[in-house]
């Protein structure tokens, strides 16, 4: 029946295929990017809340620094830029330190102590270098791209253009993080593990048409998964550029095993209604645990890892429906020709290999574990660092552009705090001396380095002229909207604190004790900077929880299919070998780990259930044939090796072009997804084979029937790959003509 509906509707399967493609291809491409910092931040939590609030009262200030060399010798120039600048639709205002200036002197502001507050905001006298301070409207907040392009055209119509001009700021940062993670720009790293891909496919298949069309199905797989998630409303950001790979590894490995599965039934009468007899239970299985570990994701209050969990459970079922579903429609089109298999027969030889493995397996098994127990002891010295710096090239000039801002010009982190004075009616005089009193608590701290609020723009003392104090607070209310410094009438008041990006303390930790010091009920610090600190904590520690619940409820699930505690314990064993290798070293070396190298983990977990099933299906099969677990174990082995080794050195090899990245997110991604391809390898190919070698033997079994020599195995009438071991019950009954199932 599988058959005749194959052989009946194939080819409208593959038309449907290649003329859906350049649709999805095309709505994939519409997928917006948003790489916004404070997405980070969790969306329910306490800091949240508080940040939302403080946006609410003083509005969403995104700011882009233009910082001039020798700026301060040319007062006309950086006029005539902000000015030029101010004409932008997306830019609100521009501040200037002369205009700085004439607002503080006109508040009679002592000439010393105007240089004073400027200094180490938008001046400083010892670099020579000034800088214009550009607000975004709320139209330059949703194009942040396009703001920062069109800054550069207005400093390039003034000719700056060198290296004296530089841009910081959050939009900016958030502007190359959006063009250096977006598909566009890692299209041609995609296309080159495609290409190696490829290849290794050819390789392995034989044949140029069957390779084509396999590697056609992934990549139509791949944009039907972004495009849904386009239709669902998504946004891509550098967590959901890794899904095109695992979508990729996921896909191509479930090919290749339909692949495999067909070839070994290539001598049956009906080869392909036979494999996927076969192939449909670990296929489905592995799927459906590796998408209940994805899933679990979904938990986290992070925007982008939430996003993550939902998308990826979608490509995880693409995945097996694409290669479960329509690879038996490649190979009906384009059958295997079973001279091909025979004459590949030379150019694979795990027997040897697998009869070392089993016979030594007390001692690999021993090893392994002792390997995994050293290096999983680093786990508990993992560290996160969330910092989008971090993902710039560091030779890039937004980069060098930033560090040369923090330090010659300003620093660009702060920490907000909001003074709430509720209904008490003090005269303004007294806020004003009040938040003063503030910002030097706050400036006594070393990580301190600049503060601003309404305050700064009055002088030290009051003029003792009420009317002339009435003329200086008119002037304030004119020059100042009440979202600057001011909320809520005089409610609550606003202190800006930069904090030095050379503190040695980090962010939440200068955020805690800056509380400390206010010890204020009435005042409440807030800022993107201290609060990201915070989170990276919540994601790290929520990101295990989810991942330890994923991997209880995977063993539940690997328990009831085996129908065995202890199998299914044993079993989970290799699935912890690649996180425990890979991650262990990280941690041994003490290489912090950002949210995207996190999501390798949950693929990890993923591409070693997805090997552990297929060998289990088949080991349940032979043992239940032989009852000799080393000699079930060696037989699987034989089966399933290679086409859990070929789709490991396809996609890990594919992998290592993402490395080629400037992008330093794709670029990480690369080298974690390669080492765990291989440490995933260790767990399914020699750990678990030798674990489930060492099996009590069946007591009714005959001592013959149990593999004695090794040399013995390289008896001609023992077939040397996988494809060929024939599926007879007879042959299984008889051990000691070495017939494998």
């Amino acid at each position: 029946m599988i058959s005749s509906f194959y052989q009946k509707y194939s080819r409208c399967l593959i038309w449907g295929v290649f003329c859906t493609l350049p649709i999805l291809a095309f709505m994939a491409e519409l997928l917006p990017s948003n790489n916004d910092i404070e997405t980070w931040l969790p969306k329910d939590s306490d800091v949240r809340i508080v940040y939302d609030r403080f946006k609410a009262e003083f509005g969403a200030e995104e700011v882009i620094l233009v910082a001039v060399e020798k700026g301060l010798d040319q007062p006309a120039l950086i006029e005539g830029t902000a000015g030029r600048i101010e004409t932008l639709a997306s830019v609100r205002e521009c501040w200037t330190p002369d205009r700085l200036k004439n607002i503080l002197n006109e508040f009679q502001v002592e000439p010393a102590e105007v240089n004073r507050r400027l200094d180490g905001l938008l001046m400083n006298k010892q670099h020579n270098m000034a800088g214009i301070l550009v607000l975004l409207s709320d139209e330059g907040i949703k194009d942040r791209a396009g703001t920062v392009a069109g800054i550069r055209e207005k400093l390039e119509y003034n000719q700056l253009t060198g290296r004296e001009v530089k841009l910081a700021g959050a939009p900016v940062v958030i502007a190359e993080l959006d063009r250096l993670g977006s598909q566009k720009s890692n299209k041609k790293f995609f296309i080159i593990t495609l290409l190696i891909s490829l290849c290794l496919l050819y390789y392995s298949f034989r044949e140029w048409k069957k390779t084509l069309a396999t590697l056609g199905l992934t990549i139509w797989a791949i944009n039907l998964t972004t495009a849904l998630i386009y239709l669902g409303g998504g946004e891509m950001n550098f967590i959901l550029g890794a899904l095109s790979v695992m979508v990729l590894v996921f896909t191509l490995a479930i090919s290749i095993h339909v692949h495999h599965y067909v070839a070994s039934c290539i001598d049956q009468p009906d080869p392909l209604s036979a494999a996927l007899k076969i192939a449909w239970k670990p296929c489905f299985l592995a799927t459906l645990t590796t998408t209940i570990g994805l899933y679990s994701l979904t938990i986290s209050e992070i925007g982008p890892v939430t996003q993550f969990g939902y998308a990826a459970s979608l490509g995880t079922f693409v995945s097996l429906i694409t290669g479960l579903g329509l690879t038996p429609a490649v190979l009906t089109i384009w059958p295997i020709d079973p001279k091909t298999i025979h004459a590949a027969e030379s150019r694979w030889n795990f027997q040897k290999c697998a009869n070392w493995l089993i016979d030594h397996s007390g001692r690999v098994s021993l090893a392994t574990i002792v390997l995994v127990m050293i290096t999983g002891v680093g786990l508990f010295s993992l560290k996160t660092k969330i910092d989008p710096l971090d993902f710039l090239p560091a030779e890039g000039r937004v980069i060098q552009d930033v560090r040369s801002v923090q330090e010659n010009l300003t620093e660009l982190d702060s920490v907000e705090a909001i003074v709430d004075f509720g209904d008490d009616d003090k005269p303004f005089i007294e806020k004003v001396e009040r938040v003063r009193e503030l910002e030097k608590v706050i400036q006594q701290h070393p990580a301190v380095r600049h503060t601003m609020s309404l305050a700064s723009f009055f002088p030290n003392q009051f003029p003792e002229s009420p009317f002339e104090t009435a003329r200086l607070l008119s002037k304030a209310q004119s020059k100042h909207g009440e979202n600057d410094f001011v909320s809520d009438g005089e409610r609550l008041w606003r202190i800006s604190a930069r904090i030095s990006s050379d503190a040695e303390l980090p962010q939440d930790q200068i955020y805690d004790e800056l509380s400390a010091m206010i010890n204020d009920p009435q005042v409440v610090l807030t800022g993107v900077a201290p609060l990201l600190r915070r989170a990276q904590n919540q994601i790290f520690t929520g990101f295990w929880e989810s991942f330890s619940m994923a991997f209880v409820i995977i063993t539940i699930v690997m328990i009831v299919s085996l129908r065995s505690i202890k199998a299914g314990l044993v079993a989970m064993v290799p699935n912890l070998t690649p996180i425990c290798i890979v991650f262990g070293i990280l941690g041994w070396y003490q290489i912090p780990i950002d949210i995207g190298i996190m999501m390798t983990a949950s693929i990890a977990l993923g591409i070693a259930v997805d090997g552990t099933f297929h060998f289990l299906v088949r080991y349940q099969e032979q043992f239940r044939l032989s009852r000799n677990s080393a000699q079930a174990s060696r037989d699987s082995l034989l089966m399933t090796g290679e086409p859990i080794f070929t789709a490991a050195v396809i996609t890990g090899a594919g992998m290592l072009a993402l490395t080629l990245s400037n992008f330093v997110p794709t670029a990480r991604f690369g080298y974690m997804m390669t080492s765990l391809l291989v440490a995933a390898l260790v767990g399914d190919l020699i750990l678990l084979p030798c674990l489930l070698a060492l099996r009590p033997r069946n007591v009714d079994q005959p001592d013959g029937s149990d593999h004695k020599d090794s040399g013995a195995e390289t008896d001609e009438s023992r077939p040397r790959s996988p494809h060929f071991l024939k599926q007879s019950q007879q042959g299984a009954k008889d051990q000691s003509d070495k017939a494998v199932a």
